[in-house]
């Protein structure tokens, strides 16, 4: 048996996932798409059976990809769960009318039933479940309500005697159930609503943005450094390095497979980011420097979105992103682009429309610096005084405006308006947000790993045959005569593919001046991104896209280090 979940956005729908699947879900892309779905399997009665949590949806009437697949998937159920915001029937029974008059299977999930009665709203389940002829349950995704009730409904799901509307009768009919089965008594605003409020208004809610961020930010960069520095530098270390010394010893510490496998040595010794091994820069990238951010960012993000903050930021700044084809939604790739570039991209997946997924990776790749490079920039240039380092963040800055209002121009489409439910503040339940959080790690160790590693694989290939050789002597013209830098910038800047910090480093050896250090900061920023996020966005955005995305980022290093070179 399939059974769908289905409902508007921000109805609660992936916590009631949560509650009936336990934490062994798959998440997938819909074929030939880059949405992305979950699915687990939960027990009815004495058979197994398959649940999909679906795209979430305010119409069968398809404004966006995700809702033309929300659709699609429909015609392969066996059961819906229609999850319905108890505290916005209004709104919600639009859909739950259009399921009903496909004559499928249907149970109707009132979530958020707890928060009912603080908002002062009384509903008759029992007579609406008459209305309807089909099964209405109450539930809470963060008590656990009713979940039992739900899941032991689910084979008591039935169609109902409902026949075909169009919209006008749709909403008239929406209108007379909520006329018979709900009653509001006037209340005051508890505080945190009073907060819902100014969130989303423009004066007080920039300033809330603003901490919030702040705030965020800072736990990021603490948890991940934390992870980093008390974890997984010591295991890397003082655990693996033995390992991999012996190893090294065995395999005569040299020669092809040794440089494949453990990797160069560096001063006779096995160096983490620079010996490209397999078992060394292979596993260290992904899981020492890329996956302490991964944790601290979607520990972060779920509480975000579980307390019900990010739909009210992406409101506040959807006017402004739209000035470069984006909605207010790219605001969490952007900033997550300030801790970590593979997280950032990956996040560029909440974006409706293809166009605006790549604009947002496009964007974040060039044009934002991550943790490692922006302490770099602030080591290195800073030491040069503070208005270097500004010159580097302004110009990076300007180059996501322009480029973003570029690409806004000449590439095809729309960006699609931002339509969202906002759902109240809510404290989340703490086990559904690691569940979340654990799904999630469990996600990137099987996508970017192997990846990550095949890609280190073939640029040990390029090495060894002398290929970045050539490329080194073919670039030196660019770099010393467009970009002013000293011509052993080259090692630098191919270092910048391993890690930017490092690169960063590398340039602070060639005793370059303020004016070169500004240049080499922001094309190190700008040019290829590290490996980890190259074969994330290659994955993200599929060959053709990322081609492109690759030329846009040649020609905007190119121009952006040529211009800062005749300007300074």
């Amino acid at each position: 048996m399939k059974i769908l979940l289905m409902g508007n956005p921000n109805v609660g729908k992936s916590v009631i996932f949560s509650r009936l699947t336990g934490v062994r879900v798959v998440s997938s892309n819909y074929p030939g798409t880059t949405v992305s779905y979950t699915s687990g399997f939960m027990k009815t009665g004495d058979e197994t059976a398959e649940i999909i949590d679906v795209p979430g949806t305010y119409t069968l009437e398809p404004t966006s990809e995700a809702e033309e697949i929300a659709l699609d998937m429909l015609k392969s159920g066996d059961v819906v769960i229609n999850v319905v915001d108890a505290t916005n029937l209004e709104r919600n029974l639009y859909l739950t009318l259009q399921l009903l008059e496909k004559k499928i299977p249907l149970v109707v999930a009132l979530n958020l039933w707890d928060d009912t009665k603080h908002r002062g709203i009384s509903i008759d389940r029992k007579k609406l479940e008459t209305i309807l002829g089909v099964p209405v349950i109450a539930t809470s995704g963060l008590t656990g309500q009713g979940i039992k009730d739900l899941a032991e409904s689910i084979p008591r799901a039935t169609t109902s005697d409902i026949t075909s509307m169009n919209r006008d009768e749709r909403w008239a009919f929406v209108g007379k159930i909520i006329d018979n089965i709900q009653t509001i008594a006037h209340r005051h605003h508890r505080w945190f609503e009073r907060l819902e409020d100014a969130s989303v208004k423009p004066k007080t809610g920039l300033f809330i943005a603003a901490a919030v961020l702040a705030i965020s930010y800072y736990i990021i960069r603490f948890v991940g450094e934390n992870l980093i520095t008390y974890i997984l530098d010591p295991f890397f270390y003082k655990i693996w390095l033995p390992v991999l010394t012996k190893l090294s010893v065995l395999m005569g510490e040299g020669g092809l497979l040794h440089d494949v496998i453990v990797g160069k040595l560096i001063s006779g010794n096995i160096h983490f980011i620079e010996s490209f091994g397999l078992l060394s820069s292979g596993l260290y990238v992904p899981i020492a420097m890329v996956l302490p951010y991964i944790i601290s960012f979607y520990l972060v993000i779920g509480l975000l979105e579980d307390i019900g903050y990010l739909p009210r930021l992406a409101v506040l700044l959807d006017t402004t992103m739209h000035k470069i084809g984006l909605h207010g939604f790219a605001i969490v790739p952007t900033l997550l682009g300030l801790g970590c570039n593979v997280p950032a991209i990956m996040a560029t997946r909440v974006l409706e429309s293809r166009r605006e997924r790549f604009i947002a990776a496009t964007l974040v790749s060039i044009a934002i610096p991550c943790a490692s490079a922006q302490a770099m920039i602030f080591g290195l240039v800073g030491k040069f005084g503070g208005k270097y380092v500004a010159m580097v963040y302004g110009t990076l800055f300007l180059v996501w405006i322009i480029l973003g209002y570029i690409l806004n121009k000449i590439l095809k489409g729309l960006s699609p308006e931002l339509l969202i439910e906002i759902p109240p503040y809510r404290i989340p339940p703490w086990g559904i947000v690691f569940q979340k959080l654990f799904y999630r790690i469990d996600n990137f160790l099987r996508e970017a790993v192997p990846i990550i590693l095949a890609a280190v694989f073939i640029i040990n290939i390029l090495f060894i045959f002398g290929i970045f050789d050539y490329v080194a002597r073919f670039a030196a013209p660019v770099i010393t005569g467009i970009w002013g830098l000293p011509e052993e910038s080259i090692v630098a800047i191919v270092i910048g593919f391993i890690r930017k910090d490092a690169a960063l480093g590398m340039l602070a050896i060639s005793a370059l001046t303020a004016k070169q250090m500004v240049i080499g900061s922001v094309v190190l920023t700008m040019f290829f991104p590290c490996i980890a996020t190259f074969v994330v966005l290659l994955k993200e955005l599929g060959l053709r896209d990322f081609l492109k995305s690759m030329l846009i980022m040649i020609v905007s290093a190119l121009t952006v280090g040529g211009l800062l070179n005749v300007i300074l």
